[in-house]
């Protein structure tokens, strides 16, 4: 008697997106706006954090991997600047406009190329 081949699960694979390097970017853009803005604003936010676990919800509900470069990406964004940057200078508040401006332009163009 023929015994069957136990079944073996396979798991989904991961394919990255086609801008998921736009989403990196924007990912660390998410991490430092959310410092920097924190830094500099005595009333603290978590737009920007809740904004990034937004993102992640959508784009990696079922893909650890792309989440877990995602994460990497905003802690990698948020500590770049936590090393620099430990009160708020004059300095800051153009860093934290100039990334706010690209992370703008980046979802629009993200949004605009790749949405449905």
């Amino acid at each position: 008697m023929e015994q069957a081949p136990p079944s073996v699960e396979i798991a989904p694979q991961e394919k990255p997106a086609p801008y998921d390097d736009r989403l990196i970017r924007l990912s660390e853009i998410l991490g430092s706006v959310h410092y920097l803005r924190n830094l500099c604003n005595p009333e603290k936010e978590d737009g920007w954090r809740a904004a990034m676990q937004q993102l992640l919800d959508k784009e990696t509900s079922n893909e650890p991997k792309r989440r877990a470069q995602l994460t990497a990406a905003f802690n990698r964004g948020y500590r770049s600047f936590a090393s620099v940057y430990t009160t708020c200078t004059a300095a800051a508040v153009v860093a934290e406009e100039r990334y706010r401006n690209e992370g703008a332009t980046l979802a629009t163009e993200i949004a605009a190329r790749f949405g449905n």
